[in-house]
């Protein structure tokens, strides 16, 4: 399996750490990136842009940031679209709530949604790139 660059977008030390715990057990040579806000993702894409960073394959993401939410990532990542390179993103929330469950699985850049703590079966989903419910 070919290395990939994960970012988590999420503000809960804890929530990191367990993620990143859980992907370190199944597929350990992934480089991981971790933004405890919105704004330090942005950021990092800008850089990304300018060829300073790499772009990630995958980005996990919370809805419930403080500040600046994870539906405003999507929001300022649209206005990208085109001009970067494509990944793929993961709704990862504590909280399951019917209508973002709904509103992520209808938006066009969001690959799936699942539920805090990951699974190994939700874990293997997001590195099978399937199509996730």
């Amino acid at each position: 399996m070919r290395e990939e660059t994960l970012w988590i977008i999420d503000d809960d030390m804890v929530s990191q750490f367990a993620i990143k715990y859980k992907i370190g057990q199944s597929y350990p040579n992934n480089r991981v990136s971790t933004f405890y806000s919105v704004q330090e993702a942005l950021d990092a894409l800008k850089s990304c842009m300018d060829g300073k960073m790499e772009f990630p394959q995958k980005v996990l993401l919370d809805l419930g940031l403080p500040v600046l939410t994870g539906w405003h990532f999507l929001v300022e990542l649209e206005k990208f679209r085109g001009s970067i390179a494509p990944f793929e993103i993961y709704i990862v929330s504590a909280f399951s709530n019917s209508t973002d469950r709904q509103r992520a699985k209808n938006h066009s850049l969001v690959k799936g949604y699942f539920e805090k703590p990951l699974n190994n079966i939700a874990v293997d989903k997001i590195f099978m790139s399937r199509t996730n419910e």
